[in-house]
């Protein structure tokens, strides 16, 4: 190895210096920008070390902000980026934005029985068994947790309270949503998903948490057991 190529080893830096041990002591906090994107960017090459590489980036698009915007395509046409590490800044960037948002806007409010279908209806529209779900809310109605409780035949799925509350017991969920689907692809209820809803909402009840309904999916419909009557008017 040449001392041109030694020159562009970060790992040839002392240790103090390179950016990984460097946030390792200090914290992340200390890092530059480009020292952050650095370490997101692994290596250089042998013309450019990884953090000059990263300062060429943030000097072509002209900062952190504008470099977060950018697309694969620009991304992979700069010289030492490429598709790979250009999908590995895009999807960092993309983690920050949602740990940065409100989680109010994060989280979808549940206040119908289609926004409950567009959330597992294509997961379930093909299963070949009959499986039970709950969408875990708060009290605002926003999903905290989507959980499979149980999974059953063809024809039926064994599901008890303790089992299908558990969940939101352990998530300290206020209100629950239970679905369970018919792999036949007829979303008619049968008398026992009306009898297991009565005795879903008694058991939520004495827990303190919300039956909010309980939905059967089928293909491409579904059927709200609240729509049918199956919860008592308080």
């Amino acid at each position: 190895m040449t001392l041109e190529e030694r020159h562009y080893r970060v790992a040839e830096w002392p240790v103090e210096d390179r950016p990984r041990e460097k946030l390792a002591a200090r914290g992340a906090w200390s890092l530059s920008d480009s020292e952050l994107l650095a370490i997101l960017l692994r290596v250089g090459s042998r013309k450019e070390t990884v953090v000059a590489l990263a300062q060429r980036l943030l000097a072509h698009f002209g900062g952190l902000s504008a470099l977060s915007a950018a697309r694969i395509p620009e991304l992979s046409s700069i010289s030492g980026v490429g598709m790979a590490k250009g999908a590995q800044l895009l999807a960092a960037f993309e983690l920050g934005r949602r740990a940065a948002a409100p989680r109010d806007e994060r989280d979808p409010v549940i206040s119908s029985g289609q926004e409950v279908y567009d959330i597992l209806g294509p997961k379930l529209r093909d299963a070949r068994r009959e499986s039970f779900w709950a969408l875990l809310l708060n009290q605002k109605h926003r999903l905290l947790k989507t959980e499979k409780i149980s999974e059953g035949s063809l024809t039926m799925t064994l599901v008890h309270p303790r089992e299908a509350f558990l969940p939101a017991v352990r998530e300290s969920a206020a209100a629950v949503i239970f679905v369970h689907n018919h792999p036949s692809g007829d979303p008619e209820p049968s008398v026992d998903d009306y009898n297991l809803t009565v005795r879903l909402i008694e058991c939520g009840e004495l827990l303190g948490i919300r039956v909010v309904d309980h939905i059967v999916l089928g293909d491409h419909a579904f059927v709200s057991l609240r729509d049918r009557g199956a919860f008592r008017q308080k």
